[in-house]
């Protein structure tokens, strides 16, 4: 049995709060409560699910519980979001959710949990937010689900009494896209050694020997000396070397930047529609399946 109270219900639904799997992982938003109508009670929760929220999975409020805005299910994700479609604009009817009570094997007509049996499918259960037993829980969708106030034209063997059409739905797809993070790049400065080898030309002395014969011109300084003796003449020598100073000096400014690349991605997924064929004596009755949007002249 649940132990979510009406008040929590009319509270939580249509409201912010997500419903949570029984490991604590968001399964989706909380979309609409349903109550039971022979206890009042709310029985059933519509988990909001897809890209944009727009598909509903039926889960079951047995041993489920509040917290905070949330809803924790006794089930798992993936349970919940495979279970069968139902539209959850209207009331569940006693096949529903005798199927849905199927796949989540709790107590329905034949029940396999602890869940109360004997529920009466008489009524059909009823969202809070709609009009219940002519008790408003929640806001009023001004839609009335009493169907002995239905002026009745054919009868749907397959359940309740209905008018005489049918409406075929089809399931579209909406691609959105979203942003999300897919890395990150960082600039790193550090420092590297390397050899570099310049050329630098160097110039040294080296001495040679000139020799120069007696002229007029010099016989003064080759005799003003003693006519014979012992003498040392000394060259001092210079070389260049190569002196190597380092000094540190701006050449770029580096930064990141970003820019926006388009490109087209293919997108695709099943989608389900409903057909509608005729069947029975309708053929050798001359019977002619007309579309009434086509123009007729």
């Amino acid at each position: 049995m649940t132990s979510i109270t009406t008040e929590q219900a009319a509270s939580l639904a249509g409201g912010n709060g997500n419903v949570l799997d029984n490991d604590g992982d968001k399964i989706g938003s909380i979309g609409q409560v349903y109550l039971d109508d022979s206890t009042g009670e709310p029985s059933w929760v519509t988990v909001k699910t897809g890209l944009f929220g727009t598909s509903e999975s039926f889960v079951p409020l047995d041993n489920a519980r509040v917290n905070g805005n949330d809803i924790v299910v006794a089930f798992e994700k993936e349970k919940v979001k495979g279970a069968p479609r139902v539209d959850a604009d209207n009331n569940l009817s006693p096949e529903e959710e005798d199927n849905l009570y199927s796949y989540y094997q709790v107590g329905s007509t034949t029940g396999t949990t602890g869940v109360d049996t004997d529920r009466s499918y008489s009524n059909e259960t009823s969202a809070v937010g709609g009009t219940y037993d002519n008790d408003t829980v929640g806001r009023d969708t001004d839609r009335d689900f009493d169907r002995t106030d239905r002026d009745t034209v054919g009868h749907d063997t397959s359940g309740p009494t209905t008018d005489n059409a049918m409406t075929r739905s089809e399931e579209q797809l909406r691609v959105g896209t979203q942003t999300r993070e897919t890395g990150r790049a960082r600039l790193r400065k550090y420092v590297v050694t390397e050899n570099v080898t310049q050329t630098v030309p160097v110039s040294r002395e080296e001495v040679r020997i000139e020799r120069e014969p007696i002229t007029d011109a010099n016989v003064g300084d080759a005799t003003s000396g003693p006519d014979i003796s012992e003498e040392e003449h000394e060259v001092v020598l210079h070389s260049e070397v190569p002196v190597v100073e380092k000094e540190a000096v701006p050449v770029e400014r580096v930064r990141l930047d970003t820019e926006t690349v388009t490109e087209q991605q293919t997108v695709s997924d099943e989608v389900r529609k409903e057909q509608i064929d005729m069947d029975g004596d309708a053929d050798r009755a001359g019977v002619t399946d007309r579309d009434d949007r086509t123009d007729r002249r």
